[in-house]
C-alpha cells in the first residue's frame, strides 16, 4: 500500500521534474550539435525540423552516438550532413503521370 502512495506521488511531482529534465535534455543535445556540427549543418538541421521532427531526432541523437564512441573527428559539414540524410532517408521513388 506504501507503494502505490509513494507512487502516485511521485507521479503529482513528476510532471514539473519532467519538464525540468526535458529542458536540461535539450540544452545538452544543442551545446552537442554545437560542437558536432558547422553552422551551416545546424541551420540545414533547424530547418528539416519544421518539416520531419522526428528524423532530426533521430539523426541528433545518431551524430551524438557518433561522436561519444570517438568516429567523429571534426565537425560535419553540410555537405556530410546531406549525404548522411540522403543515407538514412533512401532513394525516394518517382512518379511519373502520363496522360493520354
Amino acid at each position: 500500500m506504501q507503494e502505490l502512495q509513494q507512487q502516485a506521488a511521485a507521479q503529482q511531482a513528476s510532471p514539473q521534474q519532467q519538464e525540468q529534465a526535458r529542458q536540461e535534455m535539450e540544452a545538452q543535445k544543442k551545446q552537442a550539435m554545437m560542437q558536432i556540427l558547422t553552422p551551416e549543418a545546424r541551420g540545414r538541421l533547424a530547418n528539416l525540423r519544421l518539416t520531419k521532427p522526428e528524423l532530426v531526432e533521430q539523426i541528433e541523437l545518431q551524430l551524438i552516438q557518433l561522436a561519444q564512441m570517438g568516429r567523429v573527428k571534426s565537425k560535419i559539414t553540410d555537405d556530410q550532413l546531406k549525404h548522411l540524410l540522403t543515407n538514412l532517408v533512401g532513394q525516394k521513388r518517382e512518379i511519373n503521370i502520363t496522360r493520354k
